[in-house]
């Protein structure tokens, strides 16, 4: 019983503790719920903040954003309402325009229609003024029984016959008194100057030659289906030659620097051996920028030369580049520093400023450094560089006067001509073919052969004189003055010729007697 009893009461022990343990674990379960609840609460309410407050700050930025473009919109707007306006107006404009231009196109043809109508008017009455012309002549002619033409030719020969004669006797004379005054005094200082000065004639052409060391250099100046031959000729600005001619190359080109700057490059590529595009062009901008600094030392050299003052740096240069220039062959810094050094030593003869004169004739041609870059003669360019570089006024005038396009104002000027014309006309200074050489001669004893009274006509001197001969039965002492002022002016109108051309016209009587 005592083990029984003991046994239910451990029963109902462990039934309560079992009862107690299930009471206390649904109050913990109650209260855990509870705080569950209580966070669920606060999470929602709080969620529920956040979300009013995003959706306020969206309506302010929806608010915002709405303004903006509304204030966009209405300034779009009215830059459109402006463009449509300016549209309008031009429009307008257009029309009024095209209004005008119509209303004038129809004036112009209505004056064209009455101009057409004039001149056709006109051209009627030519014709009737000529045809009563042409018939009051006929009948004039019919009652003075002499025609036009007759009476024409015989007052004109009436004319010339009073005439010639004091026309001859006035030539002779003046020419007599002119020769008795300046040819001496001419002829002398022009001997003295030129016999103090004499410097080689050099000849200048448009082809330069470039020796090979070998056939195969030909190959390589070619390059690859022809690449380098273009280059070269692409950046130098000149013609290669390469034909049949054993190790050697031809250059062509009428502007002397780009040759020389050519000449150069290629003999430097040919030493160098690299010959490719890019080689060509790096070669090329070197000897170019090293032939600026040479044009400056020939610029230089040519006023140490003449023993020149102060001469601005870029005219110097200016006077550099004419060694790359010619005319008719002639090197134009030769052909200046030439006629620099006679109107130096014709200057010194006359009393005349001499380093004045010899300024004058070596910046006489100074416009030729410049003709082929900028559009007009040289003379022109000449007066302006002169003038920018603030040239004395004689030096101005000598350049502006020396093929006569205005006034000598000073001695020098006429020195300068002097100068350049006998520089110019030296034998063998200025290219001049053999056929052309031939014609100007045949042209010249033609000329001298187509008067009357004349027996024989010879060009002499290389074309630099004629002399016509003349029958003394048909041409006196005075015809003959007259007839060598006609030839005169016949070649000047007729041939173009380098320098002048004397004329002498030989009348000689021989009376003969043979004593027995």
């Amino acid at each position: 019983m005592d083990n029984a009893q003991a046994i239910l009461t451990l029963m109902i022990g462990l039934f309560v503790g079992a009862i107690i343990v299930v009471i206390i674990n649904f109050i913990k379960n109650k209260s855990v719920e509870a705080k569950a609840n209580k966070l669920i609460e606060d999470a929602k309410k709080e969620a529920d903040k956040h979300k009013r407050d995003t959706l306020l700050e969206l309506k302010e930025e929806s608010y915002k954003l709405k303004q903006q473009v509304d204030a966009e919109v209405k300034e779009k707007k009215s830059e459109i309402k402006d463009s449509e306006e300016r549209l309008l107006t031009r429009e307008k404009s257009l029309d009024k325009r095209e209004e005008m231009l119509q209303k004038r196109d129809e004036i112009l043809e209505e004056k064209e229609n009455n101009l057409l109508e004039k001149q056709k008017s006109l051209q009627e009455k030519e014709v009737k003024v000529e045809e009563l012309l042409k018939k009051e002549l006929e009948e004039l002619e019919k009652i003075a029984k002499f025609s036009k033409e007759k009476a024409h030719d015989t007052i004109m020969r009436k004319v010339e016959e009073q005439m010639a004669s004091e026309i001859n006797e006035y030539l002779k004379e003046e020419e007599a008194k002119a020769k008795l005054e300046a040819n001496e005094k001419a002829k002398n200082l022009l001997v003295n100057s030129m016999q103090r000065y004499a410097s080689d004639v050099v000849e200048e052409i448009t082809v330069g030659t470039i020796a090979l060391p070998n056939d195969e250099m030909k190959g390589r100046l070619i390059g690859r289906e022809g690449r380098n031959i273009r280059t070269i000729e692409s950046v130098t600005g000149v013609d290669l030659i390469i034909d049949d001619t054993p190790e050697a190359i031809v250059i062509s080109s009428f502007d002397p620097l780009r040759r020389e700057i050519a000449k150069i490059t290629i003999e430097t590529l040919i030493k160098d051996g690299r010959i490719h595009p890019a080689r060509i062009e790096e070669v090329y901008d070197k000897v170019s920028k090293d032939m600026q600094n040479k044009i400056t030392e020939i610029g230089n050299d040519a006023i140490y030369e003449l023993k020149l003052g102060k001469i601005d740096p870029e005219l110097i240069t200016l006077i550099g580049k004419l060694k790359f220039r010619t005319s008719y062959g002639q090197n134009a810094l030769t052909h200046s520093l030439q006629v620099a050094h006679l109107a130096g030593l014709m200057a010194s003869e006359l009393g005349e400023n001499v380093s004045l004169a010899k300024r004058a004739g070596l910046l006489h041609d100074i416009g030729k450094s410049i003709d082929f870059e900028v559009e007009g003669s040289h003379v022109e360019l000449g007066e302006e560089i002169a003038k920018k570089y603030r040239e004395d006024d004689v030096v101005i005038n000598a350049i502006a006067s020396h093929h006569h396009d205005t006034e000598q104002k000073y001695i020098i000027s006429i020195l300068v001509e002097i100068a350049d014309t006998l520089s110019a006309a030296r034998p063998g200074a200025r290219n001049d073919s053999l056929e052309n050489y031939v014609k100007r001669i045949a042209q010249l004893e033609e000329i001298g052969n187509s008067y009357e009274g004349v027996d024989k006509a010879y060009a002499m001197q290389a074309g630099r004189e004629v002399r016509v001969i003349v029958k003394p039965d048909e041409v006196d002492d005075l015809s003959s003055y007259k007839m060598a002022r006609e030839i005169k002016e016949k070649i000047e109108s007729e041939m173009q010729y380098p320098g002048t051309i004397k004329i002498t016209v030989v009348r000689e009587t021989r009376a003969q007697e043979e004593a027995k």
